[in-house]
């Protein structure tokens, strides 16, 4: 089945305008780009006179909390996150995968005709019969704030001084999965709407301290060990890093102080691909792929969606994700095979168009 949008933002709108007690919910483990769509989104049907259940489950970097008002969202660490009584829409932004919504899967599909999905990534599935979905767009908060431009509501706070707005959540989500507007992705409408963000009042200083500058001691120590572990293959065009669970206890951090980690080898120049192990237990590593963007337009690149999807994973171009079930020994060996094939079939460039 193909993954693609069922409806336009005026009809998305329209169900939302409707609904009186919305569920709002994003893939586990959110990121910027999940929390920021899922507190614009609750704020605007707020603003239109919903009562908004907002949730999330899974760990979450501790420096994009600071986006949420005390209160604004519900989170659980662990299990399912079932939408309160009485609920008459349930909304899934950033993300259509099934094996990302374990937290609330069976009631969406129990609840078909009460789930809609707002989303950017190219793969996906049928589980929000309505949806939204546009993958030419950076960031999820780029592609819903055309629904709430049809809801009517304004992006801006009352006080050019305010924090926790509308525009603020749009732009954390915009800033962070364009790596703060440096990656590919970030084309001339990603600064258009950052400009119209800035105008209704973002302060986009303050969001960068919190968001990219406030970590805790650890996770530098974190840091180091990654580096420590680097390993490169494909004559330096792939880097590999390692983290196992005493890495973490060593370091008194957890999985939610990695953000952005995968990216540190990204400054050695022969560098195309570069893929953290991380330890979940003996028999289970999670795989975070990342690849540059051309050098110049036109240029080949690698597609790490492609890379992860030799490990069922999945994600962009240039991002992307896999859970291998093996130990971090064993995973690391099968990523650099499969990424020395994959180069190896790319031709004498090393990389895929």
């Amino acid at each position: 089945m193909e993954y693609r949008s069922t409806v336009g933002p005026d009809r998305l709108a329209q169900r939302l305008r409707a609904a009186k007690r919305p569920f709002v919910t994003t893939h586990f483990k959110p990121d910027g780009d999940a929390l920021g769509s899922v507190l614009a989104l609750s704020r605007a049907l707020a603003a239109c006179g919903a009562q908004v259940d907002a949730a999330v489950a899974g760990p979450i970097d501790r420096t994009i909390l600071g986006l949420a008002l005390p209160g604004e969202v519900r989170h659980a660490a662990k299990g399912p996150v079932v939408p309160a009584e009485g609920c008459d829409l349930a909304v899934v932004v950033d993300t259509g995968a099934p094996s990302q919504l374990e937290h609330c899967r069976a009631w969406l599909e129990a609840n078909p005709s009460l789930a809609v999905g707002i989303d950017h990534h190219a793969n996906g599935s049928a589980i929000c019969p309505d949806r939204l979905v546009d993958p030419s767009c950076a960031s999820c908060t780029q592609v819903l704030v055309r629904v709430i431009d049809e809801l009517g509501v304004p992006l801006g706070p009352a006080t050019r001084t305010a924090r926790h707005s509308i525009a603020e959540a749009l732009f954390a989500g915009l800033a962070t999965d364009t790596g703060w507007f440096r990656f590919s992705s970030a084309d001339d409408r990603v600064f258009q709407l950052a400009a119209r963000l800035l105008a209704a009042g973002v302060d986009k200083d303050a969001l960068f301290r919190m968001v990219e500058q406030g970590d805790a001691p650890g996770r530098l120590q974190l840091v180091a060990r990654a580096l420590g572990s680097i390993e490169f293959c494909c004559e330096g065009r792939v880097s590999v890093m390692r983290l196992a669970r005493a890495d973490f206890e060593a370091t008194g951090t957890g999985v939610d102080d990695l953000a952005g980690l995968v990216n540190e080898p990204m400054s050695v120049g022969s560098l195309e691909v570069s893929v953290l192990l991380t330890e979940g237990d003996p028999s289970l590593t999670k795989a975070s792929f990342r690849s540059k963007p051309p050098a110049s337009a036109g240029a080949a690149f690698v597609d790490v969606n492609q890379l992860a999807g030799h490990f069922d994973g999945g994600g962009h171009v240039h991002a992307a994700g896999a859970r291998i079930a093996a130990p971090l020994a064993e995973a690391a060996a099968r990523v650099r095979a499969a990424c020395e094939s994959y180069l190896e079939s790319a031709g004498p460039s090393g990389v895929t168009a």
